[in-house]
C-alpha cells in the first residue's frame, strides 16, 4: 500500500482485478495522489478511503460513482506501431510483404514533424481505445524497402535522429505508457555509429520520459530482414550493453518460411534466445523452434487480428501454454487492425483459437482477457507496474458500462466482459487515476489539432511518395 493521499474513490463498480487468485467483485478502488492504487474491496470503502483492513464507511478525495458498470484494467499492447494512424485500409488485399512494402514506400516520404504527429495521434487511438500501455516499434530511420522473394533491401536515405527521437516525444506528450522499441541499423551504417546513435536514443527516453509513463527500451529486432548473421550478435551486444530486452518480428507469415527459419538459428547462436527475448508473431514455427525458445526463457506475442486481417496464419497459443512460453497480446499497426480495439482483438483470439482447434473449451474469456492484461505485462517484464488492479500499481482502469447500450442479464462477468462488451460500451478511460478519454472522445488538449495535422500530412507525405506508390487515398 502506498503512503499518498487518497484522491479518488471508486464506489458501486464490478471490479475485474485480473490479478492471479483473484474474482471479480462489485466493490471499491482508491487511487492515491501518486497515481497508483492504495486500496481496492467488496462492499463499500472503508472510511477515509483506506485499505481494507481500515475501519468504518465512506469515501475519501473525489468519488466517481459508476453505478455498477465494470472496472477493469487499461488493456497492454504487447506489440505496437503507433506512426501507422493514418494507414489504415492501405492494401486490403495484399499479405504481409505486400502491405509492408507499400507503406513502406508511404512512409518514406515523411520527416520528423510528420512522424511525430502520426505517433501522436496513434497514441491518443489507443488510449480512447482503452489501451493504456504499448510495446511501440519506432519507425527506422533507414528509409528502404525489403524484397521477401530476394532476401534483399533497397535503401534510398537515412534520416536524421530526429525522425526516431520525435516518435518517442510523441508517446511522452500523449500520456500513454510506453516501451519504446529503437532498431539497431547497424548494417546500413558504420557498427560503431549505429551503436551510439542507439545509445543516445536510449539515454533520450531515461532524460525525457517522465518515469511513470517509462516502460523501459528495447531492441527493435530486425534480424528477419538481414543479409548476415552478424545483425544477431549486434543486437545482443545492445541487450548486454543496456540491459534490456529485445522483441523480434518472427515466423509471422508463411511467405519466404525456409529463409525465416534459417534466421531463427542465427539469433540462437548469438545467445539472444533468453529471458527478456521476444518472439513477435511467431505463427509457423517448428516443434523444434518452439522448444528451444521455451527452455531457453524466451517468450512470444500475438497479434490476432493483425493475424487474420493479413492471412498470416493463426498461432498455436495451447501449444505455447502447454511449453510454458510468456505469452502477451498487441494490436499491431492501425495499418492492420484499422480499428484499434482491444475487445475485438479478445474475440478475435479467443474465436479464432476455437475455431481452428475445433474446441469450445480450448481458451476460456479470463484466459484470454489475461493474456492482453497482466499476461502482455508480463510478457515485457513490467507486471510490477501495470496489468492488473492491485495495491501499488498504477490506477489504469476503464469504465465499460453493459447497460449502454443494454447487453442484457450477466450470466458470467468474465464471459460477457470478453464476448460482450465492445467500445460502445467503454464510458471512461484512466491512466494513473487521470481521465484521459471519455465516450470515445480523447480529453487530450492536443485531441483536435492532432486529428487535424493527421489528415493535412497523410495528404501531403502521400503526395511526396506518389511517384514510388501504388496506392492511391480516396480522400
Amino acid at each position: 500500500m502506498t503512503d499518498a493521499p487518497t484522491a479518488l474513490t471508486i464506489v458501486d463498480a464490478v471490479i475485474i482485478p485480473m490479478a492471479d487468485g483473484s474474482d471479480w467483485f462489485r466493490g471499491w478502488m482508491t487511487v492515491g495522489a501518486d497515481g497508483r492504487i492504495t486500496g481496492l474491496g467488496e462492499g463499500e470503502p472503508p472510511r477515509g478511503g483506506g485499505s481494507t483492513g481500515s475501519g468504518g464507511s465512506g469515501a475519501a478525495g473525489r468519488v466517481l460513482d459508476v453505478h455498477g458498470a465494470f472496472v477493469a484494467p487499461g488493456f497492454v499492447s504487447a506489440h505496437s506501431h503507433l506512426f501507422t494512424s493514418g494507414m489504415r485500409g492501405m492494401t486490403p488485399g495484399e499479405p504481409l510483404y505486400g502491405w509492408v512494402g507499400e507503406q513502406s514506400t508511404f512512409i518514406s516520404a515523411a520527416d520528423a514533424d510528420d512522424v511525430y504527429w502520426f505517433t501522436l495521434h496513434g497514441c491518443l487511438d489507443f488510449l480512447g481505445n482503452g489501451v493504456t500501455s504499448a510495446y511501440n516499434f519506432t519507425d527506422s530511420r533507414v528509409v528502404g524497402k525489403y524484397d521477401a522473394v530476394t532476401d534483399t533491401r533497397e535503401i534510398f536515405a537515412i534520416r536524421p535522429e530526429e525522425y526516431l527521437l520525435r516518435q518517442i516525444d510523441a508517446a511522452r506528450d500523449a500520456g500513454l505508457r510506453t516501451m519504446n522499441a529503437i532498431r539497431l541499423d547497424s548494417e546500413f551504417q558504420p557498427a560503431e555509429e549505429a551503436f551510439e546513435v542507439f545509445a543516445r536514443a536510449v539515454d533520450h527516453v531515461k532524460q525525457t520520459v517522465p518515469a511513470p509513463l517509462d516502460l523501459g527500451a528495447s531492441v527493435f529486432g530486425a534480424v528477419q530482414w538481414s543479409a548476415t548473421s552478424q545483425l544477431a550478435h549486434d543486437e545482443v551486444r545492445a541487450m548486454d550493453a543496456h540491459g534490456i530486452g529485445n522483441q523480434a518480428h518472427f515466423l509471422e507469415t508463411s511467405e519466404a518460411l525456409d529463409q525465416q527459419r534459417e534466421k531463427f538459428r542465427w539469433y540462437e547462436e548469438a545467445g539472444a534466445i533468453r529471458p527478456g527475448f521476444l518472439f513477435g508473431h511467431f505463427v509457423h514455427p517448428d516443434a523444434e523452434m518452439s522448444r528451444i525458445a521455451a527452455e531457453k526463457g524466451a517468450g512470444m506475442v500475438w497479434q490476432p487480428t493483425s493475424n487474420g486481417r493479413l492471412g498470416s496464419g493463426v498461432a498455436d497459443i495451447p501449444r505455447y501454454r502447454e511449453l510454458g512460453l510468456p505469452i502477451g497480446v498487441g494490436l499491431d499497426d492501425q495499418s492492420c487492425t484499422d480499428v484499434s480495439d482491444p475487445f475485438q482483438n479478445v474475440r478475435i483470439g479467443v474465436y479464432t483459437q476455437r475455431a481452428v482447434h475445433q474446441d469450445a473449451g480450448i481458451l476460456s474469456p479470463r484466459e484470454m482477457l489475461r493474456m492482453h492484461t497482466l499476461g502482455s505485462a508480463e510478457a515485457l517484464g513490467v507486471d510490477e507496474r501495470i496489468g492488473s488492479l492491485e495495491v501499488g500499481k498504477f490506477a489504469d482502469f476503464l469504465v465499460v458500462d453493459p447497460t449502454a447500450p443494454d447487453t442484457g442479464p450477466v450470466w458470467d462477468v468474465h464471459a460477457h466482459y470478453a464476448f460482450a462488451m465492445s467500445l460502445r460500451n467503454l464510458k471512461q478511460v484512466y491512466v494513473g487515476g487521470q481521465l484521459v478519454s471519455q465516450n470515445g472522445r480523447s480529453v487530450h488538449p492536443l485531441a483536435a489539432e492532432a486529428s487535424r495535422e493527421l489528415h493535412a500530412r497523410v495528404r501531403a507525405v502521400a503526395a511526396r511518395a506518389a511517384s514510388r506508390s501504388t496506392s492511391r487515398l480516396a480522400w
